[in-house]
């Protein structure tokens, strides 16, 4: 949708919000994650794999907080913040691809998209081909641990 039609300041709103909201259930998990306990580390029966599972979980934490701050930085750049949230009725810039923010904003939803392709991939391969209940494990109340 081009900048200049005026239905793009509604997106723009229900992105940048759902944006900030992500951000928060993110903070709020990762808090939780570091103060609940945690069950038994799956396996996936490959050292290397099991080596790396850590650095995915914790990268998407990362990768996150990176979509967010060229989030909000795009949106300090381009006055995003007054023309979106405050109405200021000024009009959106032609494009927002010539803030640097934004173009790495596009490169890391493209990297968590395929962090995101990956995760559901391994938790459809522990679920099926390991058959070790990883869904139970993740589901809310008590989990068994095999």
């Amino acid at each position: 949708m081009p900048n200049s039609d005026p239905r793009k300041i509604n997106v723009l709103l229900v992105h940048m919000a759902g944006g900030m909201l992500i951000l928060a259930m993110m903070v709020i998990r990762f808090t939780a994650r570091m103060w609940t306990a945690k069950p038994p580390t799956a396996t996936t029966g490959n050292p290397l794999l099991d080596r790396i599972t850590p650095v995915i979980h914790y990268g998407f934490y990362i990768l996150v907080v990176l979509m967010a701050g060229t989030g909000f930085g795009t949106a300090i750049l381009a006055r995003l913040n007054e023309i979106v949230f405050a109405g200021s009725g000024e009009p959106l810039p032609p494009t927002l691809k010539i803030y640097p923010t934004r173009v790495a904003h596009g490169y890391i939803a493209l990297f968590l998209l395929g962090f995101i392709i990956l995760h559901v991939a391994a938790a459809l391969y522990h679920q099926f081909v390991r058959k070790d209940g990883l869904f139970r494990r993740m589901s809310f109340g008590r989990s068994e641990s095999n």
